[in-house]
C-alpha cells in the first residue's frame, strides 16, 4: 500500500486532538485522530464519508438555528 498523505481538519484547534484524513489511489477514505494512542485508522468509501459530512453539517446547522 502506498504511503498516505494526511491532512489535518480545518476545524482542529491548537492541541493534540485533531482529525486527519487521507485518500489512497483506490479512492478509499482513511481517518485517524491524533491523540489516539493506538493509532487506529478508520477506512470508508467516499459515499459513506459524504453522508457523514452531510449529517454532521445538518446537525450543526440545526444547533445554531
Amino acid at each position: 500500500m502506498p504511503e498516505l498523505t494526511w491532512q489535518k481538519s480545518s476545524y482542529c484547534q491548537e492541541g493534540n486532538s485533531c482529525v486527519h484524513i487521507a485518500t489512497d489511489p483506490t479512492g478509499t477514505i482513511h481517518l485517524t485522530e491524533s491523540s489516539d494512542p493506538t493509532a487506529a485508522i478508520l477506512r470508508t468509501t467516499p459515499t459513506a464519508f459524504a453522508a457523514l459530512l452531510r449529517t454532521t453539517k445538518r446537525r450543526a446547522d440545526a444547533e445554531t438555528a
